[in-house]
């Protein structure tokens, strides 16, 4: 687990409707909507209490918000 310490910066859309992947999982668990997933950059502090900027990747829709947020890497 972590905890963001910053704001997500240097967002990107990585994908959005037929190409995110988990679409019909989404859907099941938090309803319908235009599901993107997306990435950004933030300052992150990790289970073990160190702080780390990190790429993070998340999925969002209208209506629902950030879902599913996890760190793909550590840029420090």
């Amino acid at each position: 687990m972590f905890e963001l310490l910053s704001e997500i910066t240097a967002v990107e859309i990585i994908a959005r409707g037929r190409s995110v992947r988990r679409r019909a999982a989404l859907r099941k668990r938090f309803g319908a909507g235009q599901w993107r997933k997306l990435k950004g950059i933030a300052t992150v502090r990790v289970a073990s209490g160190r702080i780390h900027r990190a790429e993070i990747h998340w999925y969002e829709a209208h209506g629902v918000g950030r879902v599913g947020l996890k760190i793909k890497r550590y840029l420090d």
